[in-house]
């Protein structure tokens, strides 16, 4: 249970940085509508509070295995919203980071 919940928050704080990050990006990127700084710096609220959450009891341990579940979102950010579909060598790097983050996390309770 406290795996799908932190897969869930990090889920969850992923869209929101990716998205808040995002808008700002296409606001300053594209002259874009100031509704877009309102909307991403919200989202990016939304991320630091929703981490909030995280069963984790250890910060440095949960934003370091976050990073990668960053770059996870934004490897697939980059396929959904801007088209750029991951070749081999972005999916076996995402792989391997899919280990690292269980291991930062979760390593120590592992029996091999």
């Amino acid at each position: 249970m406290v795996i799908a919940k932190t897969f869930a928050i990090f889920l969850v704080a992923v869209i929101a940085e990716l998205g808040g990050a995002y808008a700002i990006w296409r606001w300053r990127r594209d002259a874009g509508s100031a509704w877009l700084i309102g909307a991403g710096i919200g989202a990016l609220f939304l991320y630091a509070l929703v981490q909030t959450f995280q069963p984790a009891t250890s910060f440095s341990r949960l934003y370091a295995a976050y990073a990668g579940v960053f770059l996870l979102g934004a490897m697939t950010w980059g396929w959904i919203i801007d088209g750029a579909r991951p070749d081999t060598a972005d999916l076996v790097g995402g792989g391997i980071v899919l280990v690292g983050i269980t291991v930062i996390l979760w390593g120590r309770n592992l029996t091999l």
